[in-house]
């Protein structure tokens, strides 16, 4: 009966903690889309116009361009394009089929192809004018960033799916890097970059509370006891 009891116990404070942890990742997501609303429509009411903040961080990018960083600069914007993101993106599904099985693969396969469903069209219909001295793309798809959106929602849906605090560091390391490239490239103004990382936090997290509901209800499914024959 101790050992029941104890068991029990152990059972209820597990599905409390994944209860907690899924109801902060949602509170997380939804604080991140007000902010993505609000610096939309931000953008909006000044024409698509660089903000204050974005002129000033693009007159401090001039100011410490150097040919050393442009080329560190383009390292994870070549590695975060659509290319190096199609391979990174096929790897880290493989890997985690492989290691963590078919629930955490569909997981980021649908993250990352969430992401880029929602942000390429959303870019092209906002089509807001790139910096005029681009070093990289000059299509006016310059909010939100993509790839600042896609290598957010893949550092996102990794600390979820691993929870270790290492993955989180280098994470955020990562996304900063990628946000640094692309406007130190002045492929992006420095609100598309944060609209891109706000949009990456959104789709992951949500993805992610989707895919633990689905695995809740299976395993639900598969404790209910089966119908005996009369």
């Amino acid at each position: 009966m101790t050992t029941d009891a104890q068991e029990q116990t152990a059972e209820l404070e597990a599905i409390r903690h994944v209860d907690a942890r899924r109801m902060l990742v949602l509170t997380i997501a939804i604080v991140a889309t007000v902010a993505f609303v609000i610096l939309r429509l931000v953008v909006a009411l000044s024409d698509h116009y660089p903000l204050p903040m974005d002129e000033w961080w693009d007159d401090l990018m001039h100011a410490t361009l150097t040919d050393a960083g442009v080329i560190i600069a383009w390292v994870p914007a070549i590695v975060g394009g659509t290319i190096g993101m199609i391979v990174i993106g096929l790897l880290l599904v493989l890997v985690l089929w492989w290691r963590r099985g078919r629930g955490d693969a569909a997981n980021m396969a649908a993250a990352i192809v969430l992401v880029v469903a929602i942000g390429a069209p959303m870019a092209a219909i906002i089509a807001r004018a790139r910096p005029d001295d681009s070093l990289a793309e000059r299509m006016a798809t310059s909010f939100p960033s993509g790839h600042t959106a896609v290598a957010t929602t893949v550092v996102v849906t990794l600390g979820l799916l691993l929870r270790r605090w290492y993955v989180w560091l280098a994470g955020a390391v990562w996304v900063v890097f990628m946000m640094w490239s692309r406007t130190y490239l002045h492929a992006h103004w420095l609100s598309d970059v944060i609209a891109g990382m706000l949009e990456g936090i959104v789709v992951a997290s949500l993805v992610w509370c989707a895919v633990e509901a689905l695995r809740d209800r299976r395993a639900q499914r598969s404790d209910e006891p089966a119908p005996t024959e009369s």
